[in-house]
């Protein structure tokens, strides 16, 4: 069975959506969007797929952290690899996603940050939904670790334990920017509503956040 992208279109009216490059400062105005505004909020990586789901042979990328040899395999792994694993996994997270939003988004506003591929972005939700967020890959790339996030220094202290540390940090690296490169690829030309982040200096936060309510539809 399939559902008809007009239904799921209209379900998903009360959702506004996130998405770009790491470091762009998606997480940081979803988080004050929602304290502002009172929105329901979904934060990266929200967990949205119920474990009894998580089927290795129907959704490998989604169980690879399952199925995986060891944490020295996934740090290793060639950057093409590596950057397709992240788009396939987006690409099966994308459904479950979309039907939690479906459920939670029915009588009340949601902002997600989320990594919902373009070509579906653009068949559920409207011009006024979306906001794309990117920033340079010296940004994205050059401070992946620098953020207090436990994820990443647990994937930080993996590499640290290969052979040869410098070569493992040099590839795995190499994977965030092909995968960054094809995010900047999919979204520049996308024609969604785009901030790009030049500056990590000044603080635009509370610039920022006006201009996406406003786009959004929060403020007049």
């Amino acid at each position: 069975m399939e559902i008809n992208n007009v239904i799921i279109k209209h379900y998903l009216k009360n959702v506004m959506f996130i998405n770009g490059t790491a470091y762009a400062g998606k997480s940081t105005m979803a988080k004050m969007l929602a304290e502002r505004y009172g929105l329901i909020h979904c934060g990266e990586n929200y967990d949205c797929i119920p474990k009894s789901l998580k089927i290795p042979s129907i959704f490998p990328n989604i169980c690879y952290f399952d199925t995986m040899k060891d944490w020295q395999e996934f740090v290793n792994r060639p950057p093409d690899v590596y950057a397709k694993w992240l788009c396939d996994t987006a690409r099966e997270i994308a459904p479950f996603e979309i039907a939690y939003l479906m459920r939670i988004a029915e009588k009340q506003k949601v902002i997600v940050d989320t990594n919902i591929p373009n070509d579906m972005l653009q068949v559920i939700a409207d011009y006024h939904q979306v906001a794309v967020m990117l920033c340079p890959l010296s940004m994205s790339v050059g401070k992946f670790f620098d953020r207090d996030d436990g994820d990443k220094a647990f994937v930080k202290a993996q590499i640290m334990k290969a052979e040869n540390p410098e070569k493992t940090m040099e590839n795995f690296l190499a994977g965030i920017t092909r995968y960054n490169q094809d995010i900047w690829k999919e979204f520049s030309g996308s024609g969604f509503f785009t901030l790009v982040r030049e500056d990590t200096q000044a603080d635009t936060r509370e610039e920022t956040l006006d201009i996406l309510a406003k786009h959004f539809g929060l403020i007049g």
